[in-house]
C-alpha cells in the first residue's frame, strides 16, 4: 500500500460519504461521552435506544449524579455489562463536578483519567466533539485496517499510530468515522461485500477475488 493508494481510497470514502459521523445519538459533548462510555461490547443501536429515554430524565452531570447507580441501571440494563457502565458513568460525573466544573475536558490526558474511559473512548469524545483530528480503532477499524492494508498492525494502538502517520491530513478528521462505517457495512468480517466496495481495486484483501 502506497500513498498514492490511500489518497485514492480517501478520496472515494470522501465521495461516498461526504459528512460522515458517528451514529450515536447526542446533543452534547456529555451525552455523546455517556454514550460512547455504553457502547463498549455494545451496538449503537442498543446504546442509541437506552439514551433517548435516559438522556430525556438525566443529560448533565449533576442529573446522572442525582439519579444514582441503582436508578441509572434501569435505564440502561438492556446494554452489556450495564452493572459496571453505571458505576463508572456515576464516578465520572463525580469527577466532572469536582475536577472540571461539569464541563467535558478536551484534553486526552483528562478524558483518560475519568472512570470507564480509555483511549478509544477517549479519541472518540475528542474527534467528534472537539474537532480534533485523532482516530478511535475498534473492531472494525482495526479488521479494515489489516484486511485492505490501508494500515496494518497487530494491536489496536500500531493500527492507530500506523493511520495517523499515513492518512493524509486532509482527511484525518473524518478518517474515523469513514473506515468505522465501511467496516459496519461493507467490509464485514466474515463475508466482506467485495461487489459493493468503492474501494475493492485498490484493497490489498488477498481474498477478494472469490468474492468478486
Amino acid at each position: 500500500m502506497n500513498n498514492a493508494k490511500r489518497h485514492e481510497i480517501f478520496c472515494r470514502l470522501r465521495q461516498h460519504n461526504p459528512k460522515p459521523t458517528t451514529e450515536l445519538g447526542y446533543g452534547s459533548p456529555f451525552e455523546l461521552l455517556i454514550a460512547v462510555i455504553l457502547s463498549a461490547q455494545s451496538t449503537d443501536k442498543a446504546v442509541n435506544e437506552a439514551t433517548a429515554t435516559l438522556f430525556r430524565v438525566a443529560n448533565t452531570p449533576q442529573q446522572m449524579l442525582d439519579l444514582g447507580p441503582q436508578r441509572l441501571r434501569e435505564y440502561i440494563k438492556t446494554i452489556g455489562l450495564y452493572n459496571n457502565k453505571a458505576d463508572n458513568i456515576i464516578r465520572t460525573c463525580g469527577q466532572l463536578l469536582e475536577r472540571h466544573a461539569g464541563e467535558v475536558p478536551a484534553s486526552r490526558a483528562e478524558l483518560e483519567a475519568l472512570p470507564g474511559v480509555g483511549r478509544k473512548t477517549a479519541n472518540v469524545v475528542l474527534n467528534t466533539a472537539f474537532g480534533q483530528p485523532t482516530i478511535a480503532v475498534d473492531t472494525h477499524i482495526f479488521r479494515v485496517g489489516n484486511r485492505t492494508g490501508i494500515a496494518p498492525g497487530k494491536t489496536p494502538l500500531a493500527v492507530e499510530q500506523r493511520l495517523l502517520k499515513t492518512v493524509p491530513d486532509e482527511f484525518k478528521q473524518d478518517a474515523h468515522h469513514w473506515l468505522i462505517l465501511h467496516g459496519r457495512y461493507t467490509c464485514l468480517a466474515r463475508n466482506p461485500k467485495c461487489t459493493e466496495c468503492c474501494i475493492v481495486d485498490l484493497c490489498d484483501y488477498r481474498s477478494k477475488r472469490a468474492l468478486l
